[in-house]
């Protein structure tokens, strides 16, 4: 296949890219991530999915056979993608040489994906990872494009410091800090603290399924491996600032969590409390959540902080309205607001200053789709629009993909 080095650059309010959609391809496609990233990939203005990797064991089946008894969408398989054969992982040259993309959602150990998303990214390949493996490097940008785009400005310079010629790396924080961290980024102005959670995290965030986990109906599992250590860091990375040598933590604020798997499919809810240096009132409180949308998130440099964007003119998968408040008393609810602007936002409820000059509220996000895929998604559009991206995959003229041996 045709290969060419140009930065891509979106058109037409970012209806489509210059030159055509990127080939893209997402590796460990067989998992939840995987199939999220599946269903938000198919007829996407900006991507093209061309190839669907994972294991060995996976390798060389029809994609319909590889999930067969484990496609956990409720929509079914597209039709194209269920025809594909599936690539094996690790043939790393082979995939890069038709992609200008990787989503990953490996299921690995650190070290396996440590090697493996590097190998990707040195080949050439835009790498835009759902693991933890590369989250502590400050030279890898952890994104949440409502909060922190321009984290993504560190690519020409991780470049140089990795020998990455067309390729990049950035990763995703972890699902469960994006009903707090986003429903906080607009409050910042008056100073945060110290900062309480309780996360409440659904089934789907470890894997599972009610069929596949059954020791957790009527339950709850008070411990979730490593969730706090990356519910209490991972923030002060994206709230950090960059420098000449990667991204420096943010000092503070003080975060204290407590993660806990309970009997729900989708979403993640955080009960939250916040200690400000001034605190807000309530009318500014619910101010700033209802018209706060990153100019970032939308591909606009031109706005300021709380000016709302709407996605459409922007980014493909941004929400028209990121933070939704729920006034209702016993809102938000995993089943009736987790699918709130198609998965891509955070739903906040029963707010409360108390007489200690506490704020609290309640935060929900779907964690398999903004928390994960969705938000791979996103950043990646982000990077898109900064003009960070490399199409090396010529689009006009193309032959066909060869058909996987």
């Amino acid at each position: 296949m045709a290969q060419a080095e140009q930065i891509v650059r979106p058109e037409a309010e970012g209806a489509r890219l210059s030159g055509g959609k990127l080939k893209v391809a997402v590796l460990g496609a067989t998992g939840m991530v995987g199939q999220q990233l599946i269903r938000l990939l198919s007829d996407h203005p900006w991507f093209e999915l061309v190839i669907v990797a994972a294991s060995a064991n996976s390798a060389r089946k029809s994609y319909a056979e590889a999930v067969r008894g484990r496609w956990t969408m409720e929509t079914h398989i597209p039709d194209e993608v269920a025809a594909m054969n599936v690539w094996d992982v690790q043939e790393v040259d082979e995939i890069v040489s038709h992609v200008d993309i990787a989503f990953c959602a490996l299921n690995l150990d650190k070290e396996g994906v440590l090697r493996l998303e590097d190998a990707y990214a040195a080949a050439g390949a835009w790498v835009t990872s759902n693991n933890s493996a590369y989250r502590p490097d400050p030279f890898v940008p952890m994104v949440i494009p409502a909060v922190n785009a321009h984290h993504l400005d560190l690519i020409p310079r991780q470049r140089q410091e990795k020998g990455y010629r067309t390729g990049a790396l950035i990763v995703k924080s972890n699902c469960s800090i994006q009903s707090y961290v986003i429903a906080l980024e607009p409050l910042r102005e008056f100073g945060i603290e110290s900062v309480s959670v309780h996360s409440e995290q659904a089934i789907s965030g470890a894997g599972k399924t009610f069929e596949t986990f059954p020791d957790i109906e009527r339950n709850l599992i008070p411990l979730i491996n490593g969730e706090e250590q990356k519910s209490e860091v991972e923030p002060l990375k994206i709230w950090g600032n960059v420098g000449v040598n990667g991204i420096i933590p943010a000092s503070g604020p003080k975060i204290k969590a407590k993660c806990v798997r309970v009997s729900v499919l989708h979403g993640h809810t955080a009960y939250v409390s916040v200690k400000f240096r001034v605190t807000p009132t309530m009318a500014q409180i619910l101010e700033r959540w209802e018209n706060y949308g990153s100019p970032d998130q939308a591909g606009s440099t031109a706005g300021q902080r709380g000016c709302h964007t709407s996605g459409r003119a922007g980014l493909p998968s941004a929400p028209r309205k990121l933070i939704h408040y729920l006034p209702e008393p016993d809102r938000p609810q995993p089943r009736l607001d987790v699918m709130t602007e198609n998965g891509m936002a955070v739903s906040i409820g029963q707010v409360k200053i108390d007489t200690e000059r506490l704020v609290s509220f309640t935060g929900l996000s779907h964690n398999l789709i903004l928390g994960a895929a969705g938000g791979a998604v996103l950043a990646t559009e982000a990077a898109v629009a900064r003009q960070l991206v490399y199409r090396r995959i010529l689009t006009f003229n193309e032959v066909p993909l060869p058909a996987y041996q």
